[in-house]
């Protein structure tokens, strides 16, 4: 399969993902980074380049808020993710939709299953 519908499908996603990474409290970008690459086999390996402007994106639209505090190990500074109650909505929206929307893939994709079950030997 070409990579492109990949990468097409599963940048669709990624901001539920986001979102919902976020609904379990407060978090920070390498967290969420880690967080996906130890759970998302199928996601791929997840980027600085590609979740970075996401969140952005997210804020900027009201959905995560974000602030700075001092990073405990290196005296430096870490931003903080944190849904807003805008994303609270939106997450709950999103996931409505994903239900419903896979319930849909799923009763196109039955009948395929079916025959390629029929098809094997």
């Amino acid at each position: 399969m070409e990579d492109r519908y990949l990468r097409q499908f599963k940048k669709g996603s990624l901001e539920m993902i986001l979102l919902s990474l976020m609904a379990d409290g407060e978090t920070y970008g390498y967290e969420i980074i880690t967080r996906l690459n130890r759970h998302g086999g199928v996601m791929g390996v997840a980027r600085e380049g590609t979740i970075y402007p996401i969140l952005y994106r997210l804020e900027e639209n009201g959905l995560v808020r974000c602030r700075v505090a001092p990073a405990p190990a290196n005296g430096g500074s870490r931003k903080y993710y944190s849904l807003t109650p805008l994303g609270g909505n939106t997450l709950q929206e999103l996931a409505a939709f994903w239900e419903s929307y896979s319930r849909c893939v799923e009763e196109f994709l039955e009948p395929v299953r079916a025959k390629w079950k029929e098809a094997q030997p």
